[in-house]
């Protein structure tokens, strides 16, 4: 229960914050804001997982709050990158039609934007939410709970039935956010794409 409240927590931190930030950086005006997003949070994903969750908790302490957040922090880029990738990819042609038949800013993309890009969005949300249940097995190191103690104690107990437990359960939980956000993924998708 630990491990899915981790993953699905920090997914959803990912989500409210980054697909508003894409939504911005590719409005007119912001393409160095972009490239700078994109550059910088490649490198903080450069880091392995294990040292960004102790850089965490050096700054933070223990705690569910700095796994979620440094979880986050960690699988930021996918859901930025899909939601940029999956804006610029609208035709032109399309936005302009909508523009033609009087269709405000706003209209334009939430109606127009937003609806054509989601198999790409949910893509980015598909990496990350894989990522941040993988990486939960590394919470219990400051105090965040999940099958990573699991994984531990049949390490410093020598029992490879419990390590083998836990890995496969971490595989397990991954495999069904992937299946959940895939369906989800082929329903969102505006009809005849």
């Amino acid at each position: 229960m630990q491990t899915l409240v981790l993953g699905f927590a920090s997914s959803a931190l990912v989500i409210l914050i980054e697909i508003p930030i894409g939504i911005a950086v590719t409005r007119k005006g912001l393409p160095r804001l972009k490239n700078f997003l994109v550059d910088t949070l490649g490198l903080a994903q450069a880091l392995p997982a294990y040292g960004l969750i102790v850089l965490f908790f050096s700054w933070f302490g223990a705690g569910i709050g700095t796994v979620i957040v440094a979880l986050a922090t960690f699988s930021l880029l996918p859901v930025l990158r899909n939601t940029i990738v999956g804006l610029e990819q609208v035709d032109n042609a399309v936005i302009e039609a909508g523009r033609g038949m009087g269709y405000t800013k706003r209209q334009v993309l939430f109606e127009i934007e937003l609806p054509l890009a989601v198999p790409v969005i949910i893509a980015g949300i598909r990496t990350a939410i894989v990522i941040n249940i993988g990486m939960a097995a590394l919470a219990f190191l400051i105090g965040g709970g999940g099958l990573g103690e699991t994984i531990n104690s049949g390490l410093k107990l020598d029992r490879n039935p419990a390590i083998l437990i836990g890995a496969v359960l971490v595989a397990i939980l991954a495999l069904i956010f992937d299946f959940l956000s895939a369906v989800a993924q082929r329903y969102l998708k505006p009809k005849g794409m």
